[in-house]
């Protein structure tokens, strides 16, 4: 059995028992009405109809089917997703309530069944998913929404501080060398800097290089610098090879270590 202890448990009679093969992730829906008419018409047998979780506008969290039971909410997707209904109908976002509860339920997924703390945009990915995104193969239903679908890195990411882990150390800003100068540059200059200069050149797309960029300015430097220039309307009528500021300040060249 599987169930969140951060809900209120409601059990209903619409899914079939041991029925999820396997848990992708959780699939957020919107209810186009309220919590208690959702509870009610998802345990009515005509609706054929159902969903593992559901909120209220105001945080209330219901689990309505055990999760190794599989709800009746996304037609193709059932049997590999678990569901979150909300109370609300489009174009509504989630309330600042609502997102909480998605992130504890979504974190609790996490914990238990190994999916990973992603926004998921087809069936075939893994994480946090949105019901318009199994397209026809779903019901072909545009639920969410455009408002709510906006809000999916929200929860992944406060799922993350609900698990207390560490988000990704943000990438140091490269640090770019200062414009040496006109002069500097010349055929038989030997420098780090020309090395970053081809290195440059070659994150750019320039493919003139034999064996690849080195510290003695050349020939196939000259040329890339020529290549460079033309590839930018603000340069390409001083496409002549040599450095000038606009040139350096768009090719980006990383300060030598």
């Amino acid at each position: 059995m599987a169930k969140f202890s951060g809900a209120k448990q409601v059990p209903l009679r619409n899914f079939t028992k041991d029925g999820q093969e396997s848990v992708h992730g959780l699939v957020v829906h919107i209810m186009e009405g309220t919590l208690s008419g959702s509870r009610a018409w998802f345990n009515n047998p005509d609706s054929q109809a159902s969903s593992h979780f559901g909120t209220s506008r105001t945080g209330e969290l219901e689990q309505w089917v055990d999760t190794k039971d599989r709800a009746w909410a996304q037609a193709a997707g059932n049997r590999t997703w678990l569901s979150i209904e909300n109370e609300g109908k489009v174009p509504q976002a989630l309330t600042d309530e609502q997102v909480e509860k998605n992130a504890q339920v979504f974190a609790w997924t996490v914990r238990v069944y190994g999916v990973p703390y992603r926004v998921a945009h087809s069936p075939d990915e893994q994480g946090l998913g949105f019901h318009r995104m199994g397209g026809e193969a779903w019901g072909g239903h545009p639920c969410p929404g455009d408002a709510i679908i906006a809000q999916l890195q929200k929860i992944v990411d406060r799922a993350q501080v609900i698990n207390k882990v560490a988000p990704p150390k943000p990438k140091p800003a490269p640090v770019y060398a200062p414009f040496p100068g006109d002069k500097y540059f010349f055929y038989g200059r030997t420098s780090k800097l020309v090395t970053e200069v081809g290195k440059a050149l070659v994150r750019a797309g320039y493919k003139g290089y034999r064996v690849g960029p080195g510290p003695v300015f050349g020939p196939a430097d000259r040329k890339g610098v020529i290549w460079f220039q033309k590839q930018h309307a603000s340069l390409a009528g001083d496409a002549d090879g040599h450095f000038g500021p606009k040139t350096w300040k768009l090719l980006k060249v990383a300060k030598p270590k």
